[in-house]
């Protein structure tokens, strides 16, 4: 399986951005993703890119202000988080195969070990 190492979390204000990476250990092709985690509730989903890039995906409490990108040459996938909110702090997953089955998403590939993001108002 794929490894991946997610980086980039960290503290930010209300209204700032942070930008999180996910570094795979070899070559994707797959529709990759990203997720988060709140203690003691479901991992949801944030957002997907197919491997060219040109189809993202978010979910509706993201959308126009979280971006997905990918590098390919570098393994790597991206997620510009602007317009934070304190609502937004959680541990962020990278997800190595991310479908879509109707309305849902989940991962069937391996996940990162998570990076906290953590909003203050």
């Amino acid at each position: 399986q794929v490894q991946l190492v997610e980086s980039g979390g960290g503290l930010v204000q209300a209204g700032g951005s942070l930008r999180l990476s996910c570094a795979a250990s070899r070559r994707t092709v797959n529709t990759m993703g990203w997720f988060r985690q709140a203690p003691g509730k479901e991992r949801e989903f944030v957002g997907a890119i197919t491997y060219s890039g040109g189809i993202t995906y978010y979910a509706d409490s993201v959308k126009g202000r979280f971006t997905m990108s990918r590098d390919n040459a570098k393994n790597t996938v991206y997620l510009q988080m602007n317009s934070l909110k304190p609502e937004d702090t959680d541990v962020y997953y990278c997800a190595a195969e991310a479908r879509r089955t109707g309305d849902n998403w989940r991962n069937f590939g391996s996940w990162g070990q998570g990076t906290q993001v953590t909003v203050s108002s």
